[in-house]
Parts: C-alpha cells; structure tokens; sequence
C-alpha cells in the first residue's frame, strides 16, 4: 500500500468527517470517469455530445470532471446518447 493510500485510511479512521468527505467526492470522481469512458468508447467527442444533447461543451466537461451535483436525470442523458443505461444501487 502506497504512503498515500495508508494516510488516506489512517485519516479516515481517526477523522469520520474526512472519511464521509472523501467517501462523496472519491464516488464523483468514479462516475465521471465512467462517464468520459463510456462517451470515448463510442468514438463521441466532447462536442459532438454537447450538440446531440444541446449543452455546451463546458457543461459535458464539467460532468465528466465534477459530478457532484448532477441530477440523475441529466446522468441519464448523458448515459443514452452514449449508448449507455443509467442503473442507481443502494445497498
């Protein structure tokens, strides 16, 4: 395990603000980079998806590098014109 990584889950354990903190952004983080590949997959450009969906290309750039705070239904979107389907997991 890398010094990061054990700083990162020492931290968490004696920081259950950071850990919460970490857990959400680290979870974002994970779904733009699910988004960015799916759209790659398809041979899709940035603004090619920005003009399928009529939104900027600073729009699909920020979701793609900052999700927090996309609805799903716009992650929807995003998924469909990729080729994709959205599927949303509590456990």
């Amino acid at each position: 395990m890398s010094d990061v990584k054990k700083y990162i889950e020492q931290r968490k354990q004696i920081d259950p603000e950071f850990a919460e903190e970490f857990e959400s952004g680290y979870a974002s983080f994970k779904i733009g980079v699910i988004l960015a590949q799916a759209r790659e997959e398809t041979g899709i450009t940035i603004e090619e998806l920005a003009s399928r969906l009529n939104w900027s290309k600073s729009t699909i750039s920020q979701i793609e590098n900052n999700s927090s705070d996309v609805s799903i239904y716009t992650l929807e979107r995003y998924a469909r014109e990729v080729g994709k389907k959205l599927y949303l997991e509590v456990r």
